[in-house]
């Protein structure tokens, strides 16, 4: 019988690599690389900008917070960037980070989860900075589709089994 801990850390891991990434996907690929980088004013972001911060939010918080590994991030560039970086580019590194973070999510134990953290100024249990990831991932995720549906009035035709009632099957990605 599964722990509590196993089915935290399996749900956590499902979510970030068979719900939220595969919609990033998609909705870059509809953006393509100049639609990346589309903001709609000044004090908006663009998608690549969070696809960066995704990548420095996951970084900090698991692969150097949970798993203790050396990381280097620059949040305020995050929100800079006006371009440079490819829309592939920038889903095969936000994808190696996540996979990377999933592996250390997923050593987890039920003690583990409990052990304290300092993590960006917060003391914070190691369930509390998966929970963080993935409740920031999710919102972030929503962002990067509504800009994609914004840029392209594209209906992107996202599948999962919450939203499934009338479709048998995901769209190919």
């Amino acid at each position: 019988m599964p722990t509590c801990a196993t089915a935290f850390t399996e749900k956590s891991i499902a979510l970030l690599t068979s719900d939220y990434l595969p919609k990033i996907a998609a909705a870059t690929s509809a953006l393509g690389d100049e639609g990346l980088w589309w903001r709609a004013n000044e004090n908006s972001n663009s998608a690549g900008n969070l696809l960066l911060h995704l990548r420095g939010n996951v970084t900090q918080w698991i692969v150097g917070g949970v798993g203790g590994r050396d990381y280097a991030r620059q949040r305020a560039q995050e929100f800079a960037a006006r371009g440079g970086a490819t829309a592939r580019d920038l889903l095969d590194g936000l994808t190696t980070t996540v996979n990377t973070a999933c592996d250390i999510i997923a050593a987890q134990t039920e003690a583990s989860l409990l052990e304290r953290r300092q993590i960006q100024g917060y003391d914070v249990s190691v369930l509390d900075a998966i929970y963080h990831v993935v409740e920031h991932f999710s919102m972030h995720t929503g962002q990067v589709i509504l800009l994609a549906k914004a840029r392209t009035d594209l209906d992107l035709r996202l599948w999962t089994p919450r939203t499934a009632a009338s479709s048998t099957k995901p769209p190919s990605l």
